[in-house]
């Protein structure tokens, strides 16, 4: 099988005054502190959780 593409996500600004969903989004995507990166599959969900909180997020593909 191929392997799926990844996409790396970086959380640039501070989760602290957030909505707790977008808290949600950036604990599901395994992003932990700030400056934090993680590699992540780029699937739907993925996908959705880093639009969701796009204005915390730097991403590379």
């Amino acid at each position: 099988m191929a392997e799926q593409k990844k996409i790396r996500v970086t959380l640039v600004k501070s989760l602290i005054g957030t909505i707790e969903s977008h808290r949600a989004c950036a604990r599901g995507l395994g992003l932990r502190r700030r400056e934090h990166t993680v590699e992540v599959l780029d699937t739907p969900e993925n996908r959705g959780m880093i639009n969701k909180i796009s204005y915390l997020l730097k991403v590379e593909s």
